[in-house]
């Protein structure tokens, strides 16, 4: 692997960015990104873009994200493996697609980078480049290992409840608002149930008790439930409303589910990528969210999820990258980015001639 890619994921590593403290890494991102021969701008929410080739050329955009969760890890190097906060989640996809994008033969098709902000929260950066972008294909950066394909990522609904009682004495038979809250989730727990059975993982909802506090007298709770493709959300927002009853409920983020055609032209390149190394490509459906969610049912192109790292890594204390397979990465994502490029270009004549 090249010293300069190695450098670049290290530097971005040992830069905090908890979502919402981006800009150190978004402005070292735009400096660094120059002197690899992209045109860079940080835009109104923080988000960096780096971009290659004509605007008036078909473009792929590649999406990473800048932010991690809050809690730092002392960046070292043992052998081939890099530890630290947002090696796997997501600095080592984005630093991947990056060292790709700069060196792929891509001929008349622009590429983009986008390093965004807020995705383990609500997403504000992905969404921005909903009003200034509309690629003709894109990929998403996140780790599904070098050999696989992310395809599929559940949605997301999050829910706050709030739920008031008389004071009484704690032996009184009358509900208290700490129970009144536990009811509430029990209930929640049994509708995704009966929605769940029989179903494979990605199929079911599947609720998260988020956070909860109170009192006898007042309590609250936030529940994130992830959706899968189908769900029907309104029926699921009924049965939240008359749960609730007298409670005060909130939805605070309705994240759609999104499950990509394995025949669209980015899945494909991968895989062709994935192949040149002898292996063969693993298609995942993932039970988290990503900004994939925000931005297909919006752009409706070609899309595919790509990234070294192992995902069970994400968010805990041992989060860490094997260069070696990040290298690895970069290679699939430039054989890739070079694939889809002739497509789009060739598309682009077809339809100039009207031979397609």
């Amino acid at each position: 692997m090249s010293t300069r890619a190695e450098s670049l994921l290290r530097r971005m590593v040992e830069i905090p960015s908890p979502s919402g403290e981006e800009a150190e890494l978004a402005a070292f991102l735009a400096g660094e990104l120059q002197g690899w021969g992209f045109e860079t701008h940080i835009d109104e929410v923080g988000n960096v873009v780096a971009r290659r080739g004509r605007a008036s050329d078909p473009t792929i955009m590649l999406i990473g994200h800048l932010d991690t969760v809050p809690d730092q890890l002392e960046v070292r190097q043992e052998g081939t493996i890099l530890h630290g906060r947002g090696t796997v989640d997501a600095k080592g996809p984005l630093a991947a697609m990056i060292c790709a994008a700069a060196t792929a033969e891509v001929g008349h098709v622009q590429l983009v980078v986008a390093g965004v902000v807020e995705e383990e929260t609500f997403g504000r950066g992905a969404t921005h480049l909903l009003e200034g972008h509309r690629p003709d294909a894109a990929f998403i950066g996140e780790p599904n290992g070098w050999s696989g394909v992310g395809i599929g990522y559940k949605g997301r609904v999050m829910v706050r409840y709030e739920v008031c009682r008389p004071a009484v004495h704690t032996a009184s038979p009358e509900e208290k608002a700490t129970e009144a809250a536990i009811a509430f989730w029990n209930k929640v727990v049994g509708y995704c149930d009966r929605h769940a059975a029989g179903r494979p993982a990605f199929d079911r909802p599947i609720p998260t008790l988020v956070e909860m506090g109170g009192t006898i007298e007042q309590a609250r709770m936030t529940v994130a439930c992830r959706t899968p493709p189908g769900f029907d959300l309104e029926d699921f927002e009924r049965f939240l409303a008359d749960a609730a009853a007298d409670g005060v409920l909130k939805i605070d983020d309705r994240t759609p589910p999104v499950r990509l055609d394995t025949r669209g032209a980015a899945v494909r390149a991968l895989c062709s990528g994935i192949r040149a190394h002898d292996a063969r490509p693993t298609l995942k459906l993932k039970t988290g969210t990503a900004d994939l969610n925000i931005v297909e049912p919006h752009w409706k192109v070609p899309m595919a999820v790509y990234g070294p790292g192992d995902s069970s890594l994400d968010h805990t204390d041992r989060e860490r990258i094997d260069l070696a397979e990040y290298a690895i990465a970069i290679d699939v994502l430039l054989h890739a980015l070079e694939r889809l490029a002739g497509e789009l270009v060739q598309a682009g004549k077809e339809a100039a001639t009207g031979t397609g």
